[in-house]
């Protein structure tokens, strides 16, 4: 019998806090969303590294070489996100005993730091168990009984952890079970009921806990997280069992096409596609997109609004993006034309979500401050000097969803303690200042003056 931690129960009573409002209310409220990628899913890739610490606190910056503050949070708010999705590995590198599976205090300490930066910003958060080495989303097909009940015991254990240690905290904080579980082209029966018992295991796992955690939305990935194959199980998802109502949402991953968003080289069998959308495409160049854009995007969209949506399952667009590439060293292609590609691309992604509601699309962003040439990036944000490197991807979000204008000079512990916004007569203008849209002029909060000028 393998071991497995004893569920601490949160002392809240059951729905504290937003039992009012359902997954679909949170989910809208979240666009747009934001990745801190490549931070604290980051990890060695060498399979013995599961089940043990060697990775520790250092793993934040080995893929990425900015540590995350408070300060690049309020940027990221100030851009107009609503919403952190934080991956995170926790089996991989962060385990300090192994056969209780207990993750390691310091990592947890840190990860839970971060997220209050964002709770500090009034953003939503998405914490989940990523990749986190393979140990479960490369085995969902395994079909032995003892793997499958390790797994479950692995999960168990590890979600009751993160649960236990973040019962307290409102509806602002969701958790999302796993990240991309691995399946066939076209998932076998045996992997499905794998897929949807993990899916339940860590919905009993967290719900266990009690406290904020019997009603906290929780998010269930799809096979693959892909849009098609996860359309094919709706109602099997829809049927998962949890005691809280309307308190599940269902993620799928969008990058399409792969040329366009991650091919790096043309090959025999295609070209990369440097150009999409229908206003996009750059006369005589091999390299516009001949599948895959508006008419595709919107397709695979409003299958998640019937399949899903509609029956109450609202959706989670848990990555997004495409690369940015230079295009400066090209005979015969239009770098202005692939800018406004990427504009294209992620304007179209965030209007149709915002139009048909319930979904919410959490764009990827990996801090490379390079674009690598035809490679390209998907990077957004400039962590380390707080400007933005990837312009054209951040204007499509803005065309949709535009920055508010923040109070200047704010500073954070305002918005942690809740300091509401006054004019100088007085007159309180805003309760939540982290989330204020003001106009011009000069404002008192938590006993300092600023001025909003644009």
């Amino acid at each position: 019998m393998l071991p497995i931690l004893a569920a601490l129960v949160c002392h809240l009573p059951f729905g504290t806090a937003g039992a009012q409002t359902t997954a679909t209310d949170i989910v809208n409220r979240m666009s747009p969303g934001w990745n801190l990628g490549n931070t604290f899913e980051a990890k060695h890739w060498n399979g013995a590294d599961l089940f043990n610490n060697k990775a520790g606190l250092s793993a934040e910056t080995s893929w990425q070489d900015t540590r995350t503050t408070q300060r690049i949070i309020d940027f990221v708010k100030a851009q107009g996100f609503r919403s952190v999705r934080i991956p995170v590995a926790w089996v991989c590198g962060h385990i300090s005993n192994a056969t209780t599976y207990t993750i390691d205090k310091q990592w947890m300490r840190r990860v839970k730091q971060v997220v209050d930066y964002c709770i500090a910003d009034s953003l939503y958060v998405v914490l989940n168990d990523h990749w986190d080495g393979g140990w479960l989303e490369n085995h969902i097909a395994d079909t032995d009984s003892a793997s499958v009940e390790k797994n479950k015991a692995v999960l168990t254990a590890i979600w009751t952890q993160i649960a236990e240690t973040f019962c307290d905290y409102d509806e602002h904080l969701l958790f999302a079970g796993l990240n991309e579980p691995n399946t066939e082209d076209t998932p076998k029966a045996s992997t499905m009921n794998n897929l949807l018992a993990y899916c339940q295991t860590f919905i009993d796992a967290v719900r266990a806990t009690g406290g904020q955690n019997a009603t906290r939305v929780l998010v269930v990935q799809g096979p693959s997280t892909d849009i098609g194959k996860t359309v094919k199980y709706a109602s099997r998802y829809l049927k998962l069992n949890d005691p809280a109502e309307k308190r599940l949402a269902i993620e799928v991953h969008y990058y399409a096409p792969w040329q366009f968003w991650g091919m790096e080289k043309d090959e025999s069998w295609g070209k990369i596609f440097y150009y999409w959308g229908k206003d996009n495409h750059h006369s005589g160049s091999q390299h516009n997109a001949t599948h895959s854009e508006e008419d595709f995007m919107k397709q695979q969209l409003q299958q998640m609004k019937i399949r899903f949506v509609d029956k109450g399952m609202p959706v989670v667009i848990g990555e997004f993006g495409a690369n940015w590439r230079d295009l400066s060293g090209l005979s015969g292609e239009s770098q202005e034309k692939h800018d406004a590609s990427t504009r294209a691309h992620y304007r179209e992604m965030h209007r149709l979500c915002k139009e048909m509601g319930g979904m919410v699309p959490m764009t990827w962003d990996i801090n490379a401050r390079s674009q690598e040439g035809t490679k390209g990036t998907m990077t957004i944000i400039n962590r380390k000097d707080l400007t933005i490197f990837g312009l054209h991807a951040l204007a499509g979000i803005q065309d949709v969803w535009p920055a508010p204008t923040s109070p200047v000079g704010l500073p954070s512990a305002a918005k942690a303690h809740g300091a509401g916004v006054y004019n100088l007569q007085g007159q309180l203008v805003a309760k939540d200042p982290s989330s204020a849209t003001l106009a011009k002029g000069i404002y008192i909060s938590d006993g300092r003056v600023f001025v909003v000028d644009r």
